[in-house]
């Protein structure tokens, strides 16, 4: 694999992203902007109903950020004009055909023009509506090739999907494709054309009987999770992402297309500075419970590995697979971007590094006081998990359904807001208990050949596209850079 120079690469192209608004496409653009000017051309394709509305979504989910403080600094009052002679906002839809650019002039002229796509569109929640997740990551993956496929100029298609496409698995979880119809668990039958019928077929049914806008959200929350455990997955979000990535596969044909697959996704590690964060991801949901007061107990293996990665590293592998692949298509280029196979960080370490930061910082409440943080209650199985919920809180429920019948119901309000706060409780457990006990190690066989191609080409600018999960030190990035991060940009 012989690699050029990402900068030389990077200049004079044209580059259509994809789901632009989101936290690695944000970092993306702004790496490319700050880095190599030079570029001829980003697209970025943001969901909206014209142009006027998607330079809004620009301005204020964008380029408003404090990411792009950096770049700003860096070009002074020039930074308007640079965006407006290098970047093209389009007002599009993933989930429709031609990526929803109603503009023929303007998609003549994006064929014409595109040497690569990076599809960063995607709903990463993990219970999220069954129609959605199947409209952005399964035909948004669909749909992103076959724009593709129409782009006479394009070197490389990169799509970004997750390595938690591997489900439940344990043990080493390879860089391998997912072929048309496999799934999890072996059951056949996975037709990904019949999945969108079930979904028209159940909003049909929806709309007959009167659902209201709450009952069809719920509905389609389920059937989601029902679908992906058919075959397998634990949740829509990796199901919808598993089918993406078939699609992708089934449908390029002759081109170059890349499949990226990271683990959880946290703050940069050193560009364009350390510790910019967005939105609770997952672990930042324990860390951020905790600071609060309001988690108490842990549910989880505290000797598991908790692959995460910072946010720059992504991008960065994904710019040197770029050039790695462009002009040459290969059966599966697939690379996952984690930490677990090369400096593996266990939950252990992250409850110590938060309860001395938070010892240290304390969050302060609506009040101002210090809340205190303590050694969390570690439960090691669902079956002390459901102990627990029963000794503290169904007990107290249960006294309180007598005493609120007793009372004539006068207490309904407490009674019906502590049984929503427990059931809230539990469904999220269950939709987190597959990577609270999770078992497996994601190898990165080939994004460590990339790293060694990257080192060993003398071109490729290693100090500015690092992605080597060794030189991180969670301590000290945990410690200085990632949970101040979250506190600054998260918590607020």
């Amino acid at each position: 694999m012989k690699l050029e120079s990402v900068l030389q690469f990077l200049e004079n192209k044209t580059i259509l992203v994809t789901g632009a608004a989101g936290f690695l496409a944000k970092i993306f653009v702004e790496k490319i902007l700050r880095v190599q000017p030079n570029v001829k051309k980003l697209y970025l394709l943001l969901r909206a109903p014209d142009a006027k509305s998607a330079t809004q979504r620009l301005h204020t989910e964008v380029l408003g950020k404090d990411l792009f403080r950096v770049v700003k600094e860096k070009h002074g009052p020039n930074f308007g004009s640079l965006i407006s002679e290098k970047v093209t906002v389009v007002p599009g839809d993933i989930t429709s055909e031609d990526l929803g650019v109603m503009d023929s002039d303007l998609r003549e002229h994006m064929w014409a023009q595109i040497d690569v796509i990076v599809n960063l569109a995607a709903t990463t929640n993990f219970d999220e509506r069954y129609d959605v997740a199947l409209g952005v990551n399964t035909y948004g993956a669909k749909y992103v090739t076959d724009f593709a496929k129409k782009c006479p100029r394009l070197m490389v298609l990169l799509h970004v999907s997750t390595s938690y496409v591997s489900g439940e698995k344990a043990g080493l979880i390879k860089e391998s494709p997912y072929r048309m119809g496999e799934t999890l668990n072996g059951v056949s039958g996975l037709d990904i054309e019949a999945e969108r019928r079930i979904v028209e077929e159940k909003l049909d049914e929806l709309r007959r009987e009167g659902a209201s806008e709450k009952e069809t959200r719920v509905a389609m929350k389920e059937l989601g999770i029902q679908r992906a455990k058919v075959y397998g997955w634990p949740n829509t979000y990796v199901f919808t992402k598993a089918m993406g990535e078939m699609l992708v596969g089934e449908l390029k044909g002759d081109l170059s297309a890349v499949i990226v697959r990271p683990t959880i996704v946290t703050s940069t590690y050193k560009e364009p500075f350390p510790g910019w964060a967005e939105g609770v991801r997952t672990v930042d949901s324990l860390a951020v419970g905790y600071a609060t007061g309001k988690l108490t107990c842990f549910l989880g293996d505290i000797n598991a590995v908790v692959d995460t990665i910072p946010a720059d590293m992504v991008v960065n592998s994904m710019m040197v697979a770029m050039v790695a692949h462009a002009n040459r298509p290969s059966a599966d280029a697939i690379y996952q971007v984690g930490t677990s196979a090369r400096n593996p960080l266990r939950y252990a370490s992250l409850q110590d590094y938060g309860l001395r930061y938070f010892t240290e910082n304390p969050w302060r409440n609506k009040d101002g006081k210090p809340i205190k943080v303590g050694k969390v209650t570690v439960l090691k199985s669902m079956a002390s998990f459901h102990r627990y919920m029963a000794i503290r809180y169904l007990m107290w429920l249960k006294g309180l359904e007598l005493v609120n019948t007793a009372f004539c119901h006068s207490l309904n309000g407490t009674y019906s807001d502590l049984n929503r706060k427990i059931k809230f409780v539990m469904r999220l457990v269950e939709l987190y208990r597959p990577y609270l006990f999770f078992k497996a190690i994601f190898d990165d066989t080939n994004t460590e050949k990339l790293r060694a191609a990257a080192r060993e080409s003398g071109s490729v600018e290693t100090d500015l596209f690092y992605f080597d999960p060794k030189s991180i030190d969670w301590e000290d990035y945990v410690m200085n850079t990632h949970i101040p991060g979250i506190v600054k940009y998260v918590f607020k």
